[in-house]
């Protein structure tokens, strides 16, 4: 049975993204985020869940980099699309209000690839952003997805090794396309 591992870093949401994507059809289990790597071939995905730490706190929720290496799709929500930036060298900034988002956004598709598969290219689209921190700089071989007014990086991917991370929450019902995007990932 093809099954999908959230990792969970702490977000109020995580037993909503487990539902979201078990409605897709594809069961879901979400695991703590120290999982063991050798647990984590069990599945076909992993999602790394928001959460309210930022990546530069002492003690904030960490996962295993040797993820990344497994060759599994994995999608970054929130504090996850964060924390892969960081692991794989790019940079997170704390937005101390400049940078912070509550709320309703509209996001631009910019590439209609992977998790925006079937999205029409410029395409705008309503989602539901809460964090403070925010992407700076990519990790290589990453580019840039889809964009909202405050936030270039609001959804990024590295298409070829099928990684992405997105600033604003799928799961929720605000998000216009959440289903569709979650859709495209499992």
């Amino acid at each position: 049975m093809d099954k999908i591992a959230i990792l969970d870093c702490g977000s109020q949401y995580t037993h909503l993204i487990a539902t979201r994507i078990r409605r897709l059809g594809v069961y879901s289990e979400i695991v703590d985020n120290e999982c063991s790597i050798e647990k984590l071939k069990e599945y076909k995905g992993i999602i790394l869940s928001g959460g309210p730490s930022s990546v530069y706190e002492k003690n904030s929720p960490i996962v295993d980099v040797k993820i990344f290496e497994l060759g599994l799709p994995v999608l970054g929500i929130c504090y996850g699309h964060q924390l892969m930036t960081k692991l794989l060298g790019g940079t997170v900034e704390p937005g101390k209000g400049v940078g912070a988002e509550f709320g309703r956004a509209e996001i631009e598709i910019k590439k209609n690839e992977g998790i925006f598969k079937d999205f029409l290219l410029n395409m705008k689209t309503r989602v539901w952003m809460s964090h403070g921190d925010r992407v700076t700089k990519l990790p290589e071989g990453f580019e840039i997805l889809a964009s909202s007014g405050d936030d270039p990086y609001s959804a990024v991917g590295d298409i070829k090794r099928n990684f992405y991370g997105i600033q604003f929450h799928a799961e929720v019902m605000h998000t216009v396309k959440g289903n569709e995007i979650l859709q495209n990932f499992i």
